[in-house]
Formats: structure tokens, sequence, C-alpha cells
């Protein structure tokens, strides 16, 4: 006849407060100095998308005024802009938009610099002059 045994659980305590896990910690250079992280801070999200193109909206009025080419996401960085409610859907809705509005243009296309998006093809715009504004709208 066999004998059944029950294993009693192994139990963990938790962590002394001064206890670093040794995967998150950050390995300081030999002279000392600790690198910059490299997973960006976390943006702050606005739950409604109307309120998050008004909110958004100036400073893309912005960009098209400076005449120079930008993409969405160079503009979001600098300007350190909310995310919509659904980034992957909302950010690409956003230029169609301004180019509705008469604000901006496209001006060219190219493979992206940020490491999130593998090189994707992204849309470079411009803005369309004051003057010219109320003829393309």
């Amino acid at each position: 006849m066999t004998k059944i045994v029950k294993r009693q659980r192994e139990t963990t305590r938790a962590p002394s407060p001064d206890y670093v896990d040794p995967m998150t910690a950050i390995q300081p250079a030999l002279d000392g100095s600790v690198p910059p992280a490299k997973v960006p801070a976390a943006r702050r999200k606005i739950e409604d998308f109307e309120e998050w193109v008004d909110e958004v909206w100036q400073a893309f009025e912005d960009a098209a005024d400076s005449g120079l080419p930008f993409t969405v996401s160079e503009i979001a960085e600098k300007r350190n802009l909310p995310d919509p409610p659904n980034p992957q859907a909302h950010w690409g809705k956003l230029p169609g938009r301004l180019r509705k509005a008469g604000l901006i243009e496209e001006y060219a296309t190219g493979r992206s610099s940020r490491d999130s998006v593998h090189s994707s093809l992204v849309v470079k715009w411009i803005g369309i002059p004051q003057q010219h504004r109320r003829a393309a709208a």
C-alpha cells in the first residue's frame, strides 16, 4: 500500500525594504556615472478624443507656422504631448484633421528614426503658409 504524503507549501518572505532586485538595478559605468534610462517616461493620457485634439492642436499649428518639415512623433516628443485614448489609431488620425483644416500638407515620406516602430514608413508634413490656408481649407 502506498502512503500519500502531503507537502507543505513553501512560503516566501517579503524582501527587506533595502533589498534591490539585481534584474532591475542600473549598473553604473566604471567611472561611476549612471547611464540614462532607455525606457521613456510614460506620457499622460487623455480619455476623450475631442478633448485630446483640442489640447494638442496648438502644438501642431505652431509646427505648421514654423515652415519646417516635421513628423507627428517629433512634435509629440518635443512638446511632451499627452497620448490620445487609442494611441495606435488616433495619432494617425490627427494629420488628416490638420490637413482638412488647411494647416499642413504632405512633404515627404521616409523611415522613422524611432526604435519602437522598427524604422517603419512615416510621413513628413509641412505647414501651408498662412496666406494660403483659407484657399486650401
